[in-house]
This record gives C-alpha cells, structure tokens and sequence, in this order.
C-alpha cells in the first residue's frame, strides 16, 4: 500500500486528485467519528467539520508530506476544527432557544433499550474520549490512535512510530494506562477492558458518497479559494432556515421571528455573494498580475546597488515572539550523548541528523546529513543557510536545492538572493520568473516537531519539548526573504528610471506578491513570518505611488496600505493581551495553545488565548 507521505508528496507536486482520494478513504472514518462525538451526532456539523480538515489537508500537503503517517495531525485537526464549529452552534441555539418552547415531561421520559455491559461503558466515555486524548501527548495519541481507532497490528504501529514490535507494544500498553488514569481523574471506569470499548466504537463508517465528496470540494477549496466558504455559508444558512421553520411550527408567535430571520438571512446571503464575487475578483486579479510579473520583466535588467543589512533583524519594527518567560533567553542545547541517542532511534535520517544538528549546535551534524543525505531537500535548505559555506559551495547547495525541491518557490528566491548580491542581475530575474506558479514552503512546522521529537527523547516533558521546539527554533531565512523584497523595490526603481515602466511595474508586483506568500497564514504557522510578510508588502507600497489602483476592486495603493497597517495594528492588540497570559498557564494549557497553534496558525491560537482566559 502506498504511504501516506508519498499519496502527499505526489498530490503537493502534481496535483494528483486520486492520491488525495485515497488519503480521504483511509482517514474519512476517523475524522467523521471524532468530528461527530464532538457536535452531540449532529451528521450535518460533523460532514462540515470533516470538510474545513481535508481542506486543510489539501492546502498544507507540501509541508505535511513527511510525515510517516497522517492519523494523530487528522485526529488533533477534527478535535479543534469541532470544537469550534460546536461552540458557534452553541450560540447559535442560545439565541433561538429564547423562542422555543422548553419540551414536556411527557416528551423527555422515555424507557432506554437495554444495554450490554460494552454499550453501556461507551455511553459513559463517548463525550469526555476527544478530550482526554488530547490531554496525552501526542506519541502517546498516535500509538492509541494506531492500534485501536484504526485497528492496526503492532508490527504496522511500530513501523509507523518508528519502532520494533516489541516496542511499540509497550508504547500502547503504557499510553492506554494513562488514558485510563484520565477517565478515573473524570470519576469514569469501564467494566469490560478499555481497549475493547474503544476498538468496537471509536471508529464508524461515515454516510456514502462523503469521501467522493470531500475530495472533490477540498481540492477545488484550495485551487479557487472560495469554493469551500461559499459551500459552509450555504450549509450554515440551511441549517438556520430548517430550524427557524420549527420555531414557527412550535407557536405563532414566531411568525413574525421567523419573517425577520428569512429577511436577514436574504440581507447576509446577499451580501456573501457579493463578498465571494469580490473574492473571485482578487484572485483573479491577483493570478493575471503573477503572469504579466512572468511576461513583462525584460532583460537585460539596469544595475541595482545592493544594500546589504547583515544586522538588520527580520523582527525589526515588530512583536516579540518570546510569549512567556519559560526557555525565553536561548534554547537548551543537547548533549552529545542525547543526540546519539535519538539518531540512532531514528536509524540516522535526514531529519534526525538535520534535528541534532539545530537541538546541539554541533556542525559536525549537518555535515554529515550533507554526505550522506545531498538528494533532500531539507538537507539543502539548512545547507544553504550555513554561514560556513563558502561562495561556491552556497552556490552548489543552491542549484542542489531547485533540483531536490523543483515545485518549490523559495529555492528559487533564495538564488535569486545569491546572484543579485554577487551583481548577476540578469540570472536573479532569471530565478524570480522561474519562481511564478509554484509552490511555498520553508519546512518551518518540520522543523520544529523534528526538533520536539529530540527534546522529547533527551527527557524534557510534552509541554517543554513542545515549548522550546516552537519558541526557540530560529528562522534565518525570514532575513534573506526581507532583504529580497528590498532587493524588487530597488529592481522596480532601477526600472522605472531607465523608462522601462512596465518592468517596473512587474518587480513591484513580485516584490508584494513575495510579501502575500509570507503573510498567508495557510503557508506557515509563526507570526513573526506573517509579519515578515507584510513588512515586504510595506516595503513596496511605501515605493508606488499612493493613489495608483491596487487590485479590481477600486482599492488604491493608499488603501491597501492602510489595510495592512490596520491588521499588524489588531494583530499587536491581541499579542499584548496574550503576552501577559501565557506565562500563567498550565503544562496541559500550554500544551492546548501549541497544538492550536501547528493547526490553526499562531494569531488564532493567540486569540484563543486571550478569549478563553482574558477574563480570569
């Protein structure tokens, strides 16, 4: 059976629909279930919970695609994705519960159908399962999740942790007493044998026809990125009709709510359309300015005077990242013997090596992962950041890096970056029309669980590895990114100087359309590369003229800016607020807000934050 990481890797590079079809087959089940547990059996909640996480599925394949196996990033991503949607149908049922009628005795009482003793034990884990899960961590959820949500042998589970047989026997035999020291702490025991009630449940078969369905939808979802809003808009304004139909049914009364929901509904609907009109409207927009980017920058280019700014911080002007006060100042480092230890276990793979080598600070690491590993791409990408190199083997390790990462756009930003410092102008532009159309990634979310991974084996807890991989991990290329973007401006000056407007034009479009990639928060999970993102918009805002159109939406160049500042200004509001929070959580609170934050991105994860404890 093909793996789960090559089904990504052959989706993320050619857009095979089939390979995403299959991946949906084999977790379909999983995720409808866990989605389901959560939204009280609601079918229709839980078939849009599974949507938003194969959509999310789709959109991130490139980065997840090393994975061994995709069934605990699934399961964390349906528990969070349901835990929201049920909370806004929580709300939602408040407001419309002021009109409803509360239900008779006659109507509540009702004899239950006996019960064997299995039945009867699921009934009892059934609401709290999701959530005591997530209070394990997450190689502890992924062995429970591997042996007894999809039934897999231990030699399968072993193959998929990494582990022999024997091993990842004791991994499930350990994880599963501490699942049931969480029930107990819940006041909840089974009679008949934990694993038992968890294999004969936790799992069901999902409606026909919803896989197709899901693959369809979550693929067109990423490639148009309106398809999947406009679907959830119309099932959330289904729902809404349905239930404002038995308020009217259930007293007369709310003939006159029912006649002001169907107007707002109309009112909202209305306004949807046209915000997904507009939204059609950008992307096209922004897909025809990539291609006159391609078409239209002419060679040979003028000359540009680099301005190196080897001091410059990628977070200059920006929020610290450093939330709390826990491994703030600088990230343990490793021992010698530790990072044998876990190369080792890992049978000394790319990431392994590549891991140590950030975890311990040892050179000797990443030489090694260059030997023996030159055909991955993640080997080049930490190779061409080496400070070490000198300028011809940079340049090696940077034609290494298209070649090993073809689809990938910042092997060819970052060469563009080489050959405009060494004065090669005509090949930087060269690399950036190469770029037009391809994908973006930074290996950012695998570097930091590869980093946890090697914390976790060294001793540190769930929360401590968790912690120091995500906070502590250093991200030298946000400052080859921002010089880049400076790099366009000074191109599209260089241009427009010797008359050649058009050209102009063109690096002034790549140079905001690197700025969008960063700021994307689908791309990546930190916010200081979001802000990264939007300084490098700034940049080439602040050199076009104010009151130029921007996009097809009427919108000026002065707007746009203004936009910009606006969110970075919302975006500094909710990281004050969570900066004085973060430092008072919980090991399994902060746990919760990491998790949040590889699934959801870490503004949402900080808005979660300051929502669920701003007010203790």
């Amino acid at each position: 059976m093909t793996s789960d990481n090559e089904l990504l890797r052959r989706y993320a590079q050619t857009c095979s629909e089939d390979a995403f079809a299959e991946l949906v087959r084999r977790y379909v089940n999983l995720v409808y279930s866990a989605a389901l547990r959560q939204v009280d059996g609601d079918t229709h909640l839980a078939q849009d919970v599974a949507q938003t996480v194969f959509t999310d599925l789709a959109r991130k394949a490139g980065s997840l695609a090393r994975r061994e196996s995709l069934t605990g990033w699934l399961y964390t991503c349906a528990h969070f994705a349901a835990a929201k949607m049920a909370r806004t149908e929580n709300r939602r049922r408040d407001r419309e519960e002021k009109f409803m009628r509360e239900p008779t005795n006659e109507s509540r009482a009702g004899v239950s159908p006996a019960q064997n003793p299995t039945e009867m034990d699921w009934e009892k884990i059934r609401p709290t399962l999701d959530a005591a899960m997530h209070e394990l961590k997450e190689s502890d959820r992924e062995a429970i999740l591997l042996r007894y949500f999809e039934n897999q042998p231990f030699a399968d589970v072993g193959a998929k942790l990494g582990l022999n047989e024997n091993a990842a026997r004791m991994r499930v035999e350990r994880a599963l007493e501490k699942l049931r020291a969480v029930f107990a702490k819940r006041g909840i025991t089974t009679a008949a044998a934990l694993a038992s009630v968890i294999s004969a449940n936790a799992v069901q078969v999902t409606p026909a026809g919803l896989a197709a369905t899901l693959t369809t939808t979550s693929v067109a979802a990423v490639g148009t990125g309106t398809t999947f809003t406009f679907l959830k808009i119309m099932t959330a304004t289904q729902l809404k009709l349905g239930i404002s139909v038995l308020v009217v049914a259930g007293a007369a009364t709310a003939l006159v709510v029912q006649h002001q929901t169907q107007t707002k509904l109309r009112e909202e609907n209305e306004s949807l359309r046209q915000q997904i009109t507009q939204l059609q409207s950008d992307n096209l927009s922004l897909s025809r300015r990539e291609a006159v980017a391609k078409l239209m920058l002419r060679l040979p280019a003028p000359h540009i005077q680099i301005t190196s700014q080897p001091n410059v911080s990628p977070m200059e002007d920006l929020p610290s990242t450093n939330l709390y006060d826990r491994f703030k100042d600088q990230a343990p480092k490793l021992t010698a013997a530790q990072v044998e230890a876990y190369v080792k276990a890992n049978r000394t793979n790319a990431a392994s090596l590549l891991a140590a080598y950030r975890t311990s600070g040892d050179p000797a690491l990443l030489k090694e992962a260059m030997e023996k590993f030159p055909n991955d791409p993640q080997v080049a990408f930490e190779a061409v950041l080496d400070k070490d190199l000198s300028p011809e083997e940079q340049r090696q390790w940077l034609n290494t890096f298209e070649q090993d990462a073809p689809n990938n756009a910042l092997a060819n930003y970052l060469s563009a970056l080489n050959y405009f410092n060494s004065g090669q102008i005509d090949q930087g532009v060269q690399e950036l029309t190469a770029a037009s159309g391809k994908g973006f990634d930074d290996y950012t979310l695998d570097r930091e669980q590869d980093d946890e991974e090697a914390y976790l084996s060294a001793g540190y807890s769930a929360a401590e590895a968790e912690r120091i991989a995500d906070s502590c991990l250093t991200l030298p290329q946000l400052s080859q990114v921002k010089q880049l973007g400076v790099d366009l401006v000074d191109l599209a000056k260089a241009y427009s100087q010797s008359g050649d407007q058009a050209s102009a034009q063109a690096a002034f479009q790549m140079a905001m359309n690197l700025g969008q990639r960063y700021g994307d928060t689908s791309i990546g999970t930190d916010l200081i590369s979001q802000l990264v993102g939007t300084a490098i918009e700034e940049i080439a805002l602040n050199a076009m003229n104010p009151n130029s159109p921007y996009g097809g939406n009427g919108q000026t160049v002065q707007d746009r800016y203004n936009q910009i500042y606006q969110n970075r200004q919302a975006i500094r509001e909710v990281v004050d607020q969570a900066t004085s929070l973060l430092p008072t959580l919980s090991d399994q609170d902060i746990l919760n807000y990491e998790n949040r934050r590889r699934a959801f991105g870490e503004v949402a994860a900080l808005q979660w934050v300051v929502s669920k404890y701003g007010q203790k």
